[in-house]
């Protein structure tokens, strides 16, 4: 019996072997096929590297501009999809983009004075707060002087009355071409002018020195030319 129980214990370990090899096999050439097929597919070109675009497509309030990328004063706002705000600059009169300084790529805007001969901009998201033209008529009238000062060239300006909360700058407005501008008043470091402007969900800022005023019609001229710029094809 002794002899019999091992010859059939023999016998068995040897059919269990014998039905392992067929499946080691077949995992072997799946395994072998596997790796054939992702050789074949794998990509065998090196990727090309990063290159920033020259501009970035961004939304601010839902609206679409088209923004040059060096003109971006601020690092964590150059990048391309929904924004709340950008911060931009151009070199005028030209509106060519700056040409990179130490101080670009931080994550602050610069506190320092403007340089005189750029007009900063900025995008942001007005979640329908008061237009700047609605403003403009409503608003700034209840802290104005009476008087008014009119330019030879079309310009007129009105000063903010002391003790309201636009004390120590001026307006100043025109109707053809269309300009409204807030300025303060030139002190320890010259003064500078705010003029703002509503494209669907998205107020644009401008701000240049007060000085340029002495050509107005250039200036709106060129806020003109930047909007277009900055909206692109829509």
């Amino acid at each position: 019996m002794t002899l019999l129980a091992a010859h059939s214990a023999r016998r068995g370990l040897r059919r269990r072997h014998g039905n392992l090899v067929p499946i080691a096999s077949a995992c072997g050439l799946a395994a072998g096929a596997v790796a054939l097929v992702a050789w074949l597919l794998w990509p065998t070109f090196e990727p090309e590297k990063s290159i920033d675009p020259t501009r970035l497509p961004v939304s601010v309030g839902g609206t679409l501009f088209n923004v040059p990328t060096r003109a971006v004063r601020i690092k964590v706002q150059r990048h391309s999809g929904p924004q709340e705000r950008v911060d931009l600059s151009f070199l005028y009169p030209s509106l060519e983009v700056p040409e990179p300084s130490r101080h670009a790529g931080t994550d602050a805007p610069q506190q320092v004075v403007p340089p005189i001969d750029r007009i900063f901009v900025s995008l942001s998201a007005h979640h329908d707060s008061l237009a700047p033209d609605i403003r403009a008529r409503t608003i700034y009238p209840r802290y104005l002087e009476k008087a008014a000062t009119q330019g030879d060239d079309g310009l007129t300006m009105r000063a903010f009355r002391d003790g309201t909360p636009y004390s120590g700058e001026d307006l100043f407005m025109s109707g053809s071409p269309a300009l409204v501008a807030r300025c303060s008043r030139d002190a320890a470091t010259p003064g500078t002018c705010m003029s703002e402007r509503r494209i669907d969900g998205a107020d644009l800022t401008f701000r240049f020195p007060r000085s340029w005023l002495a050509q107005w019609r250039e200036v709106a001229a060129a806020m003109d030319r930047l909007t277009a710029q900055l909206r692109g094809p829509h």
